[in-house]
């Protein structure tokens, strides 16, 4: 092997455990997700919540209503990001419901 071959190689033997060892130290996050997750509402009293019993993520409750005049469409309702163990909670109107769940992140 000659001298310019023996650089090129070790250059690239270099350059590739430098590439796997930054791949490696850079891998993907851990990204657990809340658990034990549901919903509760009342169309009557106007709330919905989500709850999440464990994980390290957040969670929101996500209400989707129809509006009683057909041109306004649906209505989405969205309740603040929480971590797990805690509530999200948010105010709904008085429309019908045409959907509640979690969200998580």
């Amino acid at each position: 092997m000659t001298k310019r071959n023996t650089k090129w190689a070790v250059s690239a033997s270099v350059t590739a455990l430098l590439t796997a060892g930054l791949v490696a130290a850079t891998g993907p996050g851990a990204a657990a997700v809340p658990t034990g997750c549901g919903v509760q509402y009342s169309a009557v009293e106007r709330w919905a919540t989500s709850y999440c019993a464990s994980g390290t993520g957040e969670h929101r409750v996500r209400v989707l209503q129809r509006h009683f005049l057909p041109e306004v469409g649906l209505i989405p309702i969205i309740g603040p990001w929480q971590p797990a163990g805690t509530v999200s909670y948010t105010g709904i109107s008085p429309h019908t419901i045409v959907n509640v769940w979690v969200e998580t992140r």
